[in-house]
């Protein structure tokens, strides 16, 4: 259990899954989480059952409902100690059959949301002197894809571990973290297709050395250690929890 006592924690993507089980952390380590996602009655069943929860509803596929939300959020709280980036999509498609559709809203959901988010609240964390930031982005963004994510997924969060590092690179003089945990095959609502096929689901078992998919409360240990003070002098890591697929 990681300590937030007194802590504020933005959670997007909150409301199920690997970010469910990061809001069951800080709420458990004494933090108020603040749900963000575009399942609200989802977001508002999961405040219901793990308590001290804050619930607002916000489109990751819009730049200009993000920031419009998040200038509520910090509005209606004294404090905001910490952003977890923890929504996003995933793309199955095959490069050869990727259309700019599908291109423009997989990077616009999982990278451009992904920077709103961070752009919206940094000023903020700059004036408090101060902030973590937390990007969950995905052992398929290192790789090539090749999991259940492919080349648009793979891009996207290619592309959120270069915004982590820029971020990282940038805001340490304000006293801004950012760090990002690259996941594997994790057992999720967003995997359920994954789970439902047997053959597929096998083959991408035999990829991973631990031999197995992760629960969603393991890839949330790392996410909350960098959203923690344990992790004081963490910047521009980016985590794997991935079982050993990357090891590097």
């Amino acid at each position: 259990m990681f300590d937030f006592n007194g802590k504020t924690v933005i959670v997007t993507g909150g409301a199920q899954g690997i970010g469910k089980e990061v809001v069951r952390g800080v709420v458990n380590g004494g933090g108020h989480a603040i749900i963000m996602d575009l399942n609200e009655e989802k977001a508002k069943e999961t405040a219901r059952e793990l308590g001290n929860c804050s619930v607002y509803k916000v489109d990751l596929g819009s730049s200009e409902n993000i920031r419009r939300v998040m200038a509520k959020v910090l509005g209606d709280f004294r404090r905001v100690d910490v952003l977890v980036n923890c929504g996003g999509v995933v793309s199955k498609v095959p490069f050869e059959q990727i259309t700019d559709e599908e291109w423009d809203r997989t990077l616009r959901i999982n990278l451009t949301g992904t920077f709103a988010m961070c752009s919206s609240i940094y000023p903020y964390f700059m004036e408090k002197k101060g902030g973590r930031i937390v990007n969950v982005s995905s052992v398929a963004g290192k790789i090539g894809g090749g999991l259940l994510g492919t080349a648009a997924y793979a891009t996207s969060k290619a592309g959120v571990n270069g915004l982590t590092k820029a971020i990282a690179k940038e805001g340490g003089k304000y006293g801004i973290s950012c760090n990002a945990v690259c996941p594997s095959y994790t057992v999720t609502p967003m995997t359920q297709s994954l789970t439902d096929d047997a053959d597929k689901r096998a083959k991408v078992i035999g990829i991973i050395p631990l031999g197995r998919a992760a629960d969603p409360s393991e890839p949330a240990q790392m996410i909350l250690f960098f959203a923690s003070e344990a992790a004081s002098f963490v910047n521009g890591e980016i985590g794997d929890c991935d079982g050993g697929i990357a090891l590097d």
